[in-house]
């Protein structure tokens, strides 16, 4: 892999979107959204966007909140399990329609539908700016090419 310029080396860009996940972090915590269910929507954002260096991250920070293995390793085929709670499900749905705006240019209506159905506008909202974070964290992680942290496995 050709080594590129990294883009966290921009200091004060790089802590204007550490804040900005801190706010989300926090409205999520306010909105009374499960920690795991944040993880699950990075892991799913970032396997959509190819993104190892979060996949990396982000499948260890769930596991040490408790999110089972199984349910991680079989989420990108969420659809085809019933592991995954109806919230949950709304949750990926509004994931996966925010995360290929490039290709479908919307967020269609059903999958607004169901999301709202099961979340709270607080919810939704805490849900929506984690997906637009951790879409920006993916396209950072990805154009810079960042190495995966040395680590056991």
């Amino acid at each position: 892999m050709t080594k590129r310029i990294g883009l966290g080396r921009a200091p004060e860009i790089y802590q204007a979107m550490a804040n900005l996940q801190a706010e989300v972090n926090k409205a999520a915590a306010n909105a009374g959204v499960d920690p795991k269910l944040l993880e699950l929507v990075k892991m799913r954002a970032s396997q959509l966007n190819g993104c190892a260096y979060c996949l990396d991250m982000h499948s260890r920070d769930a596991l040490e909140l408790g999110e089972s293995a199984r349910r991680l390793f079989v989420l990108d085929g969420w659809r085809e399990t019933d592991l995954f709670t109806e919230e949950e499900e709304a949750a990926l749905v509004l994931t996966e329609a925010m995360t290929k705006l490039s290709a479908t240019q919307s967020v269609p209506d059903d999958v607004y539908e169901q999301a709202t159905k099961v979340l709270t506008e607080d919810q939704y909202r805490a849900i929506a700016w984690e997906v637009i974070a951790i879409n920006s964290w993916n396209r950072m992680a990805v154009t810079s090419h960042s190495p995966l942290p040395k680590r056991d496995a």
